[in-house]
């Protein structure tokens, strides 16, 4: 038997393609190595306190605007699987996240405890074994997340202990001199965890601090981890160290010493004695069960596989990625590696896929071709969507307008349709909601820097801060562009600041057009 669809992992982004494909009647199976979905959320994050946001109350009863800040629950058409039922904390605990994903889980068609051990391709099929199991199918799925420690090539890297087996009880690092190699939430939750007990504590890391509310990548430094940042900057033994760890040796009376070469200083190099050394230096992507046949090209130092707009491998056709690995499309740019972001990229892949192997077409509402009853769908739908307000600059609505017929598309990956996905000569107005240029430059905070004023259309070309951009294509290339100006409550429905200059673009646009 060969299926059409094989899912490797049963994560939150295999369970959201999953439900997909099981309520548009795929012929699916999803494979897990463990006894449970989410087995990865029943160790991680090591101190167990998730940083994705679970805000229950908004003021709306709109379940499309409300995802905007729930940042833990899949799609789907039921009201009793919204996260919000499990946990009200903002920070939700781990465990809870674990029993949502089993209560999502309990429909899908799930192998647990069925570890793939080899993937092979013929150019036609897909052969995947799981031990002594084989199974065949036409497109592969992986959804395992970035599941392997990586380790950075620095000469003693071994001797140092792993954010994935390390002690999380404080109480074992009482009095010591502890560095901790890494600059992310990992490396800051570690750290946070030690405040009270150990003696000095070094967080180390080539490059400076990133900090979300400055650089808008949830993936940089979040303020409920960076409480440390506090301790250093008020001389409490606690430093934060910009350079590259050389060497790492054992000490012959015990501990470590390390070779450290600051990025900025008349000091090359620098010895520093620790008692222990953590490796917080993040994940990768395994790619190790794949045959030579198989093997997809990974990029970004080897951490993702390297993927199509289509979220297709760029070198294995037919094998597809799901879930955080989709991040490499995206990196460290918008919200690819978290589940309110990677959620509406498995739903683009579930629409992908159906217009290529199901002939079902991108979901497409009509729409008056005139500038009035598009202005109206796109602020309509700008005002409550969550797709584009997650996926910022990677999700796009789209309108099409061919031969007096317009067509409203939801969610469409920009590099998709500029790929040609929609078509080889497709016009589209295609509207996103992205930050300015210079949105991660200077003091967010700092109310003396001149800022464009907010409800001003003259200045909206400059907004920093998120915004609705309306582009217009034609095969895929962009032939003219209008912003629309910043508000305070992402409010886009003022007549004279908002909806009538953007008629008046499409009215000009549409009219160049034909």
């Amino acid at each position: 038997m060969t299926l059409d669809y094989l899912i490797i992992g049963a994560g939150p982004g295999g369970l959201q393609l999953a439900a997909l494909m099981d309520r548009d009647g795929r012929d699916y199976l999803v494979l897990e190595a463990g006894a449970a979905p989410g087995s990865f959320f029943a160790t991680y994050p090591r101190h167990r306190t998730l940083i994705s946001i679970n805000k229950v109350w908004t003021g709306s009863d709109d379940p499309e605007f409300n995802l905007r800040a729930d940042w833990n629950s899949l799609l789907t058409d039921d009201p009793a699987l919204l996260f919000k039922h499990y946990s009200k904390r903002y920070f939700p605990a781990a465990g809870d996240f674990v029993r949502y994903l089993a209560d999502f889980a309990r429909d899908l068609r799930v192998s647990y405890d069925t570890r793939v051990t080899r993937i092979a391709y013929d150019g036609e099929v897909f052969t995947v074994e799981a031990g002594e199991t084989e199974f065949r199918a036409r497109r592969v799925i992986v959804a395992t997340g970035v599941s392997r420690m990586y380790v950075p090539p620095i000469e003693g890297a071994e001797l140092a202990e792993r954010y994935d087996t390390v002690s999380v009880d404080p109480d074992d690092f009482t009095d010591q001199r502890v560095l901790i190699v890494g600059k992310g939430n990992s490396a800051f939750e570690t750290a946070d965890a030690l405040v009270e007990t150990a003696a000095v504590i070094h967080v180390a890391g080539p490059h400076s601090v990133r900090l979300a509310w400055q650089s808008h990548y949830v993936g940089h430094l979040r303020a409920v981890n960076n409480n440390f940042l506090d301790t250093y900057q008020l001389k409490s033994q606690n430093a934060v160290l910009d350079g590259t760890i050389e060497r790492i040796a054992r000490r012959d009376d015990g501990g470590f010493r390390i070779d450290f070469r600051y990025a900025r200083t008349v000091e090359s190099i620098r010895h520093i004695d620790y008692d222990r050394i953590i490796l917080c230096t993040g994940f990768r992507f395994d790619a190790s069960v794949f045959d030579d046949s198989a093997r997809p090209r990974l990029v970004i130092n080897d951490r993702f596989p390297e993927q199509t707009p289509a979220y297709e491998s760029v070198n294995v056709p037919g094998l597809y990625f799901a879930g955080t690995l989709t991040q490499q499309r995206d990196f460290k740019k918008s919200t690819g590696g978290f589940i309110h972001g990677f959620r509406y990229g498995a739903r683009a892949l579930h629409r992908i896929l159906g217009a290529r192997h199901h002939g079902t077409p991108w979901p497409a509402t009509p729409v008056e071709p005139t500038p009035e009853a598009i202005t109206d769908a796109i602020i309509a739908r700008i005002n409550r969507t969550s797709a584009l307000w997650q996926q910022f600059a990677v999700l796009a609505d789209v309108v099409t307008v061919d031969g007096g017929v317009a067509r409203y598309l939801e969610e469409v990956p920009v590099a998709y349709l500029r790929d040609n996905g929609l078509g080889p000569d497709v016009f589209a107005l295609v509207t996103t909601l992205e930050y300015g240029a210079d949105h991660d430059q200077g003091d967010p905070f700092d109310i003396t820097v001149p800022r464009i004023a907010e409800n001003d259309p003259a200045a909206a070309h400059d907004a920093s801060y998120l915004h609705p951009v309306v582009r217009a294509y034609r095969g895929g290339q962009v032939v003219a562009e209008h912003h629309l100006a910043e508000n305070l409550e992402n409010e886009w429905n003022l007549p004279a600041v908002h909806q009538q200059p953007l008629a008046l673009f499409i009215k000009g646009v549409l009219a160049d057009a034909h």
